[in-house]
């Protein structure tokens, strides 16, 4: 039987290829938005367009507009002011679900017995829900993040942009007793796109796989910009995939938390990696490895797959 996941998220380029992961290798539920890569209101546009795109039943529930302290911050210069940077995708007819994905998520967890949450944005609606049902830790199959760094990070130098854009929310989803997956920029920076990538996509001419094409061509573009390199992690990929296929990753029990006031390091995870028995004991579940060339083929495989007149 397939996977039951729910995905928030603050689609965003890698966001979209999360869902079209989720919606054909497991069974997506639903999608939660939260503001992140752009605001609310362009998250919540973008997935209603997708799921619209691919003719597919996902109900869409918005979520949060800014972070737990109040900050609004966004990833405007990667992924454009829309968040789907390079791509004209219809407006929505349909309208969301619900503007409350907090008690919607709330509701699933409840519902779904082997429920699997997969976040790839910043963790906001998480952490609401969990205050509003601290017994969800008891409920969920698993929680999936893409966030966090044992390394460098991407919004500064300390920080993942997930985590920087609402710290709190962070640390009290990894200290709440769920022992996530963390996939973070270490595992994710393993497994890039690059110009070979869009063009088989491209040259499979169906409407999904050039969808995809259009939006790495940007992506490329503003990573050209940016790093002076053609080619972009697959962040939020690797959130679905180390859910649906396990055996394609490494992980390493570890403590994780987040730094909240340090004046350079706001929004730094803090990975207990010491070689000690006196080590925090861990809390969460970190990807440090995934078979990329293997993880590539699925990809691609999955995205062909789609045809004109079929979303699953």
């Amino acid at each position: 039987m397939s996977l039951n996941i729910v995905i928030d998220c603050d689609p965003g380029h890698d966001d979209a290829v999360a869902i079209l992961l989720a919606n054909k290798l497991a069974n997506l539920k639903s999608i939660t938005t939260v503001a992140g890569n752009t605001d609310l209101a362009n998250t919540t546009k973008n997935a209603l367009a997708l799921v619209e795109f691919l003719g597919a039943d996902i109900p869409v529930h918005s979520g949060a507009d800014q972070a737990l302290a109040g900050a609004v911050r966004n990833a405007r210069h990667v992924h454009g002011k829309t968040g789907f940077g390079g791509t004209n995708l219809p407006a929505a007819k349909r309208p969301v679900a619900s503007e409350d994905a907090v008690n919607h998520i709330i509701e699933q967890v409840k519902a779904i017995d082997d429920l699997w949450l997969v976040a790839v944005g910043p963790l906001t609606n998480i952490a609401l829900a969990i205050e509003a049902y601290p017994a969800m830790a008891n409920r969920l199959a698993g929680l999936s993040i893409m966030g966090g760094s044992t390394g460098p990070g991407n919004a500064t130098p300390a920080a993942e942009f997930n985590i920087w854009a609402d710290p709190e929310a962070a640390r009290a989803v990894l200290t709440s007793g769920l022992n996530p997956i963390i996939c973070g920029l270490n595992l994710t920076q393993q497994f890039l796109s690059d110009d070979d990538f869009v063009e088989v996509l491209a040259t499979a001419d169906q409407p999904v796989p050039g969808f995809v094409a259009e939006l790495y061509r940007y992506m490329h573009d503003r990573m050209d910009a940016i790093i002076g390199e053609r080619r972009a992690a697959l962040h939020d990929p690797c959130a679905v995939l180390v859910v649906t296929h396990p055996h394609l990753f490494e992980l390493t029990d570890m403590y994780v938390d987040v730094e909240l006031t340090g004046e350079l390091s706001r929004g730094m995870t803090l990975f207990d990696q010491r070689r000690t028995l006196a080590r925090t004991p861990p809390n969460c579940r970190v990807a440090t490895k995934i078979d990329a060339d293997k993880s590539r083929s699925l990809v691609l495989t999955t995205l062909l797959d789609y045809s004109s007149s079929s979303s699953s």
